[in-house]
């Protein structure tokens, strides 16, 4: 389960990357936003409107190698001082939640009796058989026409591979242990839970996972399949640059410069432009409101996709319009 939370929370964070514009602004805009804009900072400290004690916001990236795993300086003494940990959902919740695990699970498939190859030529559809054919997860025929295409797109990648394959259950010799699946990987969300248990925190999410999962539907089925024959056919060009950028992306997240981090997303098109307000403009809004309640209740490290924090509709941005008093804090790394 922590898998696919997980890999829900990476899709999430890549169109939230891949939809940030900055568009024109005014001297006095430019001048309101310039710590969000230039600032390389992945930890902001939260203060003002005369709350008893900060919180603070931190940037993830959902899914990095465990050897360019860190913490920016003052993070691990940032969360010390907090009662609460709020994310994206709150997986803690959801980890004693069966009922809603299993609405989870049905949500993975397209709805309608919409099926894969409606979606694609016979061609492609061709394609996206023969890769999963030979990939670390053989998925049954069934699942393989069902399930949402974007969801199929982060299963090409070889992250996926390194998180053991196996997500929803499809046969295997042996099923890895949550440890052994995530082998190769880190996860700041994992990490920050396990911080979490060990000091008893309370817990808390921004938005339901049914939510989470609604966004899938606002993304024409059509536009997902596309999407997912082109990340096959980029993950078998030997010229793609695929690696390069991700290798780039991971740079720039340790650099903690946001700015540069989504302007080399936003430079590859990913058919999912005419849908930046329910991506990200609007989940941002949505989370503002229980943010300040929050924040008004007891100290809380809130961490969420670094994609959602910069930019004029960011989760700075929006804080700052509120009223708080957003601190940049040390941008020098520590590791584990």
């Amino acid at each position: 389960m922590k898998k696919l939370l997980i890999l829900l929370f990476a899709i999430l964070q890549i169109c939230a990357f891949a939809q940030v514009d900055t568009p024109t602004l005014t001297k006095k805009q430019k001048q309101n936003l310039k710590n969000n804009l230039d600032t390389k900072a992945l930890l902001w400290k939260i203060e003002g409107k005369k709350i008893k004690q900060p919180s603070y916001l931190y940037g993830t990236i959902h899914m990095i190698p465990k050897k360019d795993f860190f913490w920016p300086s003052n993070t691990k003494e940032a969360i010390a001082e907090c009662e609460r940990l709020t994310l994206e959902i709150d997986m803690m919740g959801l980890e004693n939640d069966m009922s809603a695990q299993m609405s989870m699970m049905m949500n993975i498939f397209m709805k309608d009796g919409i099926t894969l190859p409606t979606l694609i030529s016979a061609e492609e559809y061709k394609t996206v058989q023969d890769h999963f054919a030979n990939s670390s997860l053989p998925l049954p025929q069934m699942m393989l026409d069902k399930i949402k295409p974007m969801f199929l797109s982060m299963m090409v990648s070889e992250d996926f591979d390194l998180m053991g394959g196996n997500l929803l259950g499809a046969p295997n010799e042996k099923e890895p242990s949550e440890e052994e699946s995530m082998d190769g990987l880190s996860s700041y969300e994992i990490e920050l839970m396990d911080i979490a248990k060990e000091k008893e925190m309370e817990t808390a999410g921004l938005e339901t996972v049914e939510y989470q999962m609604s966004v899938f539907d606002s993304i024409p089925y059509k536009v997902q399949a596309n999407m997912l024959v082109e990340s096959i056919i980029a993950e078998k060009d030997t010229t793609s640059n695929i690696e390069t950028q991700m290798e780039d992306m991971i740079q720039l997240y340790k650099n903690q410069d946001l700015q540069a981090l989504q302007q080399l997303l936003k430079s590859e098109s990913t058919g999912m432009e005419d849908f930046e307000d329910i991506l990200l403009n609007q989940r941002n809004k949505n989370w503002i409101p229980i943010m300040k309640t929050q924040i008004a209740e007891k100290s809380t490290f809130f961490a969420v996709g670094a994609g959602h924090l910069g930019g004029p509709e960011g989760v700075l941005a929006l804080l700052r319009k509120e009223g708080y008093k957003l601190t940049p804090l040390s941008m020098d790394m520590s590791k584990k």
